[in-house]
């Protein structure tokens, strides 16, 4: 029997779309029907790598697991990764397909189109429900001859819509009423609840509020989602962007994260952030970097337009002198090929730019060539100096999702790769100084491992007395749901699904 479907539309980007699928995924999950996410074209360089080395949004790789499913391409077969201002690499059902600037990506609609109902029919045939995930505001009206992800595919797969608005950011009447009234009759007509998510304080002293969304819409508000605060892992980079710089936490280890233009999967340094007397702070001027303990250059999906940028900044010279004056710099990915000598693209895979100058923190270099990496992997360390010393022999974790190959000019990678996907495998990979106090590699999820989070933050003076309780995704999804199962009308909700 085809799966029911439901779909979960927002007034505008960051409403909370993608957490609340996650509570939902997790909520329906547990009831005992078997769900997947669905999101036909997402946009974010926060990716993730599923067991076949197919690469897909970070929040639907994260909304499988909250339905205890294993992740596949087909749950996001359109991702854009942002590569300039108007120019994005196209992946397609988890593979590089082109890299296109923004007229000419809706030239390939009609391709791009079958893929996605292809995706979304094969899940359907799957399991009993699809939650399917909009993208931004479905009324940008310069933009919906274009749609491929909200309107759209609700109108193909015949889905209800909820329409979730922030109350957070204000303007919450004009958010959901201006939204309905700016779709078009069969559209508004596909819409069966309002959500006003994050909300602080008391709901009740929303009833009012509640009943003229009602008389005003002639459709129901199925409830008043509480602001939630979660460690489950950010869309995009607009939680990066939006983060309040402050001043650092008394007497915590200060680690210091470069807000890189294009950064990506951001999501590397959540583990450390949960630490107790650990406080990382996301830096874009060389003035931010004092008193910090050590500084991490991420992964990014332009390395040589980001290296540009950190040198225009003066951030390149300024990472440098902290370096010579004994201070711990790292680089995951892409902040891994900044740290070296050179960075070279004959071809122009990445940029225009056929050589830039490195951090020459490392001596290494890398050259780009036409070929993309994404593997889930697994590493020893292999090194008997410096913090990681202490755990030599260890088998980590992680993945892989990078552009260029790396080679060494002195000295040997710190890990040993030794599966790749289903591959078996034995390849170096990584680089680190004399002392420790330097060093890179090309896994993300690095900082998940808890001895090797712990090993380092010990060389930076941390207290490992202070160590927080090991981490459990399944249980923030579960604290997810039982805030969704409280503040949503559930009976109203299976009645609008069909259940």
């Amino acid at each position: 029997m085809p799966a029911k479907v439901i779909m979960l539309q927002g007034s505008m980007s960051s409403s909370g779309k993608s957490l609340l699928v996650t509570g939902l995924c997790r909520l329906y999950a547990r009831m005992g029907y078997r769900v997947a996410p669905f999101k036909a074209q997402n946009m974010s360089n926060n990716a993730a790598v599923c067991k076949d080395s197919s690469e897909i949004g970070r929040s639907q790789y994260t909304q499988a697991l909250a339905c205890g499913v294993e992740p596949q391409a087909v749950m996001n077969p359109v991702l854009l990764k942002p590569e300039a201002d108007a120019r994005s690499q196209v992946i397609v059902l988890g593979k590089p397909y082109a890299s296109l600037p923004a007229k000419d990506y809706y030239q390939k609609k009609k391709d791009l189109w079958q893929v996605i109902t292809h995706a979304l029919d094969s899940l359907i045939e799957s399991y009993e429900l699809i939650i399917i995930e909009g993208a931004g505001s479905p009324v940008e009206l310069n933009l919906k001859y274009g749609d491929l992800v909200n309107m759209a595919v609700a109108r193909y797969a015949k889905a209800p819509v909820l329409l979730a608005g922030d109350i957070d950011r204000g303007g919450i009447f004009a958010q959901l009423l201006g939204t309905l009234d700016l779709f078009d009759p069969q559209e508004r007509a596909l819409v069966k609840g309002l959500l006003v998510n994050k909300f602080r304080g008391d709901p009740d002293l929303f009833t009012s509020g509640i009943q003229i969304l009602q008389d005003r819409s002639g459709v129901p508000v199925l409830g008043v989602i509480p602001y939630i605060n979660h460690h489950i892992p950010e869309e995009d980079g607009v939680a990066v962007e939006a983060q309040n710089i402050g001043a650092q936490t008394r007497d915590a280890i200060d680690i210091a994260v470069i807000r890189l233009p294009r950064i990506a999967n951001f999501d590397d340094f959540d583990p450390i952030a949960r630490e107790p007397g650990v406080s990382v702070r996301y830096i874009d001027s060389p003035q931010e970097i004092k008193n910090a303990n050590a500084i991490i250059i991420p992964g990014t999906k332009s390395t040589t337009a980001d290296l540009i940028w950190l040198q225009a900044q003066g951030l390149a010279s300024a990472i440098r002198e902290f370096a010579e004056q004994g201070g711990t710099v790292i680089g995951i990915c892409g902040g891994y090929q900044m740290l070296g000598k050179w960075i070279k693209d004959p071809c122009g895979i990445e940029s225009e730019t056929a050589e830039a100058e490195g951090l020459s923190l490392l001596s290494i270099g890398t050259t780009f060539i036409d070929q993309k990496s994404t593997h889930q992997v697994s590493a020893v360390i292999n090194n008997k100096t410096g913090w990681s010393a202490s755990i030599n022999g260890e088998m980590i974790q992680g993945y892989e999702i990078h552009m260029g190959k790396t080679q060494y000019l002195d000295g040997k990678g710190w890990l040993s790769i030794k599966r790749q996907g289903g591959s078996h495998v034995d390849e170096p990979d990584g680089a680190m100084n004399e002392n420790g106090q330097i060093w890179g590699c090309y896994v993300h999820g690095l900082f998940e491992n808890n001895d090797l989070r712990h090993a380092w933050l010990r060389s930076l003076g941390w207290d490992s007395g202070k160590a927080s309780p090991e981490f459990s995704l399944d249980q923030s999804f579960d604290q997810l749901a039982d805030v969704l199962e409280k503040s949503l009308n559930m009976d109203k909700l299976n009645k609008i699904i069909g259940l």
